[in-house]
């Protein structure tokens, strides 16, 4: 036997192997029907093990032996998503419901997708309560796995994916060349105690529910402690997909993917209309408790890929799907205290200091009371046993006291005076329910939450500034302003615990490559008062630099597109204070420099009043890229095409957005063709 016959035959018995090995996962991991014996099961891994050590070449990244084994990360790297992962707009009780399909409706019905009396189909499923991942599989195999992040960036969690033996390695069946699949890792409830009871068996960190747990858990710099816990993958959707799908609903989707070997909950239901989305909430929530995992809600999605396409989106969530939360759990405990958070902007934040309680999955002993107002709305004073009440991710409320259970002597709380942490005078604008301290930045406290904005992913994004450090760089006094950040040197960050020279040279490089930013990052990153992303990007626009801005009159400031008397009277007030003078002066001999952006004149802007749709991946820019260029030209840019659409931007894989364009005769653009109209 040749050489060449004998490594296919080798290859061929190695992939016979995965084949069956990764059969038999689907059937005890995703189905819960094992045809095998654990014997047997151990009998084929062991023999493909022993064949990939006697012939190493045999390795592959999908092989079964290579779930466990990786070393461990010095830190996750990041990645970007081809396709956001939006999150869902959120519904609290029927009538939000009720509202939602008569908009969907109502929108469906105008553009002849359903009749005057029809209703429309939806696929309801859970609100799984884990961790949102997207996983690729190219060509079948899984090459790699993010978390949500910002819904535009996430981590890199690839190694520990690898380890869920529920996750195929490799598809069955048809797939595409690309196919990014989104959904949920979580932890069953049994499998969430006996992780705990293992944990402090051996001394360590005790979870305080499944999600915490699940999170933490993918979340391990080393995949091997990641292999050992008992995490659980359902998908829910899907990302990026090479071609076109080849069905029309929602629920086909899901059902094709649960073919491609995919974990899919088997408990989601087409319904019909709004009657069908509370059967099925009222009905889940019936048997809630009796899940082997979490839930904190349901989800209801438009069932046409096509309605959903006509539908939508907003800014950071789909038209077409609702999430319907359960209603908020509530416990009772003391009210300790009451102390003041102070804010970026100086707000004075009471917070209730409780006795601690266990609520909504965790142990709570802090809550918001908002502000003084809402406090003696309440009547809720120190002393009183009061209702705790805690959604999902919600940060924790006092809902009010049990007045019965009052002790004697308890008096109505007032703010202080003067801030806790700068002995500033605080103060409460007439038109306003929140108190401020009046210190700015010469408060600490202030001054901290204006850096770690500042160092934020949409601001001036400095990676590895971190609350710990920003909060020993200004406690020692050694960052008094933004503009002192761009002083420090190695030798200085290095001298901080837990900071070693590596880190610090890493910042400082951070920093290097933040000295010169988009402008309407740099105004982001400033904290001015109603100046947001969207409006720092229309400032950046209109005025083109930093020195126009500054030199602006209200009546100039009042010309630039959605800005009105309070966001003008924020950037009066900021850039006439003579400390922000002094910092932005101090910006500039630091070496930031933000970068200006092109004027053009009213008759110039190519793409005034012209909506655009973008799909598929360009060659060289980014999507957010593209958007910055079109909104530059004065276009808009939209998640849908319609008959009003100008110009559809097409890249690699685009989708349906493309064949929609082409049954409307949109005209269709490539990244060269957007390029000739905006250059």
């Amino acid at each position: 036997m040749s050489t060449a016959v004998n490594k296919a035959s080798l290859e061929q018995q190695a992939q016979a192997l995965h084949v069956s090995i990764g059969h038999h996962d689907y059937l005890y991991y995703v189905l819960n029907d094992p045809q095998i014996s654990d014997a047997a099961y151990d009998k084929l891994m062991a023999e493909l093990l022993a064949l990939e050590q006697a012939y190493p070449e045999l390795v592959t990244a999908d092989s079964p032996t290579q779930r466990v084994g990786a070393k461990p990360l010095a830190a996750f790297g990041s990645v970007r998503h081809a396709v956001p992962m939006l999150s869902l707009g959120n519904a609290f009780d029927d009538t939000e419901v009720l509202a939602f399909d008569k908009r969907v409706t109502d929108t469906l019905h105008a553009a002849g997708m359903v009749g005057a009396a029809g209703q429309v189909q939806y696929q309801a499923e859970f609100k799984f309560d884990g961790l949102a991942i997207s996983l690729r599989y190219e060509n079948g195999s899984l090459v790699q796995a993010a978390t949500r992040g910002d819904g535009q960036t996430g981590e890199d969690v690839t190694s520990n994916i690898r380890t869920l033996r529920s996750l195929p390695l490799k598809l069955m069946g048809d797939y595409p060349d690309v196919l990014e699949v989104r959904g949920e890792v979580l932890m069953n409830r049994a499998d969430f105690l006996a992780l705990n009871q293992a944990q402090q068996a051996r001394g360590e960190k005790i979870f305080v529910n499944p999600r915490n747990a699940a999170a933490g858990s993918l979340r391990q710099l080393d995949p091997r402690i990641t292999a050992t816990r008992p995490l659980r993958f359902f998908a829910y959707g899907w990302g990026q997909i090479s071609g076109e799908l080849p069905y029309q609903q929602h629920s086909d989707v899901l059902d094709w993917l649960g073919r491609l070997g995919l974990p899919v909950s088997p408990l989601r239901r087409v319904v019909d209309g709004a009657q069908g989305l509370l059967s099925f909430y009222v009905d889940t929530g019936a048997e809630r408790t009796q899940l082997p995992f979490e839930i904190d809600g349901v989800v209801y999605k438009v069932n046409s890929l096509a309605a959903q396409e006509v539908l939508g989106f907003v800014a950071k969530a789909p038209r077409f799907a609702l999430a319907h939360k359960y209603p908020a759990q509530e416990e009772t405990t003391r009210l300790m205290g009451i102390e003041v958070q102070v804010g970026r902007t100086g707000a004075i934040t009471p917070v209730a200091r409780l006795q601690p309680v266990f609520v909504g999955g965790v142990t709570v002993t802090n809550a918001t009371l908002h502000n003084e107002d809402e406090i003696r709305r309440k009547d809720v004073r120190v002393g009183d046993t009061v209702i705790v009440r805690r959604a999902g991710d919600v940060i924790p409320e006092v809902v009010g006291p049990i007045l019965d259970l009052r002790p004697e002597g308890t008096e109505l709380y007032v703010t202080p005076t003067t801030c806790p942490e700068c002995g500033s005078a605080v103060e409460k604008p007439e038109d306003e329910a929140i108190s401020r301290c009046t210190g700015g930045l010469f408060c600490p406290a202030q001054r901290k939450q204006s850096l770690v904005h500042a160092a934020g992913r949409k601001a001036l994004d400095i990676e590895g500034l971190g609350e710990k450090l920003v909060d020993q760089l200004v406690d020692s006094d050694q960052v008094k302003s933004l503009a002192d950040l761009f002083t420090l040197s190695v030798e200085v960050l290095a001298s901080y615990p837990r900071m070693g020279r590596k880190s610090a040279e890493n910042l400082v490089a951070a920093l290097d490559k933040a000295r010169n930013p988009e402008l309407e990052r740099l105004l982001y990153a400033l904290g001015i008062r109603h100046v947001g992303e969207t409006t720092a990007r229309d400032l950046a626009k209109h005025f083109g630099s930093i020195e126009a801005l500054m030199a602006a009159d209200e009546e100039a400031l009042l010309s630039v597109n959605e800005v009105g008397p309070a966001v003008a009277s924020s950037l009066l007030r900021f850039f006439a204070e003579p400390h922000n003078l002094e910092v932005m002066q101090a910006l500039k001999r630091a070496g930031v420099q933000p970068q200006a952006v092109q004027q053009a004149s009213s008759d110039g802007l190519r793409l005034a009043g012209k909506t655009l749709v973008l799909t598929g991946t360009l060659p060289n820019w980014s999507r957010d890229e593209a958007t910055r260029h079109i909104l530059a030209a004065g276009g808009k840019v939209s998640g849908s095409v319609s008959k009003k659409t100008a110009y559809v931007v097409a890249g690699d894989e685009a989708g349906s957005k493309l064949v929609k364009a082409q049954q409307l005769g949109v005209p269709v653009l490539d990244e060269e063709g957007l390029k000739a109209i905006l250059l």
